[in-house]
């Protein structure tokens, strides 16, 4: 690309800094304060041939932009992007994925922990002074020991959860739509038949229609009065209203979640149960996590107007080529 030719990227909302300074630098880009096409102008609505986002990417949007050729996508998550009706219009669609798998699958462990063993309020009776003053923290009645882990979405993300797993000894099954030949862990059909087997659920799937409010009250009942449940994937895959009712009412033991339905707005509900392990959604919320996912965001946009294949097209766009 030479400087005086330079595609046009469009930056809606609000976008990771690194890719903010790096589609600046490569790119003639134009940035808008949200994913309102009338906020750019006609000329510059025909000279966009890229977006580079981390917002919702409407059909309406889409197709606003008649000379659109690919959409590079900032997470791994990409449910706020139509990527039907974009495939529909021959305009890639990429994400990030890979990059942010083992900081998103160290973040779940730890969560895990947190919630079972209650650290994070353990430091907080410390640094209350009441260890000095009242004694011993109370003991948990929660631990790893002996637990039986179902994974719900046995991706990426869910495979290296799963890796980390192993090392502690428990027992790990999952659920996904087809049953995987590189694994031995057990598989379930269904979700229902998976927590049934299990303990504590740990959620990983994408979000969208298919996953919406997947655990809903009869999961969380099948899961048990000891069961334990991790979200780290999408907010709208748990029903928070019978989830914070499964909760107070003890029917299950605890949760611990990254990721909520409407961010980063929490039900004060949820807040205020002292068995739920609460995370303002920072799995992936390390500085070289971030940097990598940026740097993959402008590598499919620089790839794709070399005229290479993008380097992490979503499974609607695979095969895709360039034609401008």
């Amino acid at each position: 690309m030479s400087a005086d030719h330079r595609p046009t990227i469009l930056v809606p909302g609000r976008i990771n800094p690194r890719v903010r300074e790096r589609v600046e630098a490569e790119f003639d880009a134009v940035f808008i304060d949200k994913p309102d096409a009338r906020l750019v102008d006609a000329d510059a609505r025909s000279r966009v041939v890229g977006v580079a986002s981390m917002t919702k990417i409407s059909s309406d949007f889409i197709d606003a932009f008649p000379n659109l050729e690919i959409i590079a996508n900032f997470g791994v998550g990409y449910d706020a992007v139509d990527a039907a009706h974009a495939a529909s219009r021959k305009v890639m669609v990429t994400n990030t994925p890979d990059v942010l798998s083992d900081e998103v699958a160290d973040t779940t462990v730890g969560l895990l922990l947190n919630t079972l063993r209650e650290f994070p309020k353990a430091e907080a009776y410390l640094r209350a002074g009441r260890w000095a003053n009242e004694g011993a923290y109370p003991l948990t009645p929660l631990t790893m020991r002996g637990r039986t882990i179902g994974i719900f979405g046995l991706g990426r993300i869910g495979l290296a959860i799963a890796r980390r797993l192993e090392a502690f000894g428990v027992a790990i099954h999952y659920h996904t739509r087809n049953k995987r030949d590189d694994v031995e862990y057990p598989w379930h059909e269904t979700l229902i038949g998976l927590v049934g087997a299990v303990d504590t659920l740990i959620v990983v799937v994408p979000g969208g229609a298919a996953t919406n409010k997947a655990v809903n009250a009869s999961i969380l009942d099948a899961l048990g009065a000891n069961g334990v449940l991790i979200s780290v994937g999408r907010g709208s895959t748990i029903d928070e209203e019978a989830l914070i009712s499964a909760l107070g009412e003890r029917r299950i033991a605890a949760a611990g979640l990254d990721v909520f339905a409407d961010e980063p707005n929490v039900p004060q509900a949820l807040i205020d149960l002292p068995n739920a392990c609460l995370l303002p959604h920072v799995a992936s919320a390390s500085v070289s996590t971030r940097n990598a996912m940026a740097d993959l965001v402008v590598g499919n946009l620089l790839a794709w107007f070399d005229g290479r294949p993008a380097l992490s097209p979503v499974a609607e766009c695979e095969g895709f080529n360039r034609t401008g």
